[in-house]
């Protein structure tokens, strides 16, 4: 296994580890142990815990962000494309468990302040959203919506059965339509 798909392992065992076992218990001991790897080697990659859950962030939100680029970048329907695309990568994450939510997860138990980044990528997003060829306040909603869902899956609040959330997500796509 080369470095890059070594440190992709360890960030993906990382996200398993928060997601099944809370981040309360992401320890660089538990990293190293679940990986198959030594402490040495986990340090090897990244140096300390706040390395590495850094590194978590980053991945996540490019994986996230570069997600909806695509899914916006084939859309076969140019208007509502940006919105449609948030909502399904969205929904996709949420399916997964284990790609930004796990990544937010662990940055708001450790460091709050990581959320920069994100808040960022956020802005850009939106201004796109706003711009997507249907009304701004429709995508706006769409995005908030979107959000809400995903927030009441990841701290399990609110929680909707699934007849509910299979027609709140198709009311959503239509309002892109």
């Amino acid at each position: 296994m080369n470095s890059n798909s070594k440190r992709k392992h360890i960030l993906s065992v990382a996200s398993s580890i928060v997601k099944t076992h809370g981040a309360e218990k992401l320890t660089l001991e538990a990293v190293a142990k679940e990986a198959g790897i030594s402490k040495g080697g986990l340090l090897y990659h990244f140096p300390n815990k706040q390395a590495l859950i850094n590194a978590m962030v980053e991945e996540a939100t490019n994986n996230f962000f570069a997600d909806i680029h695509d899914r916006a970048t084939n859309a076969a329907n140019e208007a509502g494309k940006w919105s449609r695309a948030y909502l399904e990568t969205t929904l996709a994450d949420i399916k997964e468990a284990n790609g930004i939510s796990t990544a937010l997860i662990a940055s708001l138990f450790t460091n709050p302040d990581l959320l920069a980044k994100l808040q960022s990528e956020y802005s850009t997003w939106q201004k796109q959203i706003e711009n997507d060829g249907i009304d701004p306040v429709r995508s706006t909603i769409v995005r908030l919506a979107v959000d809400g869902l995903w927030f009441s899956e990841i701290f399990g609040v609110g929680n909707l059965n699934k007849e509910l959330r299979e027609k709140v997500i198709r009311y959503l796509i239509n309002m892109t339509e």
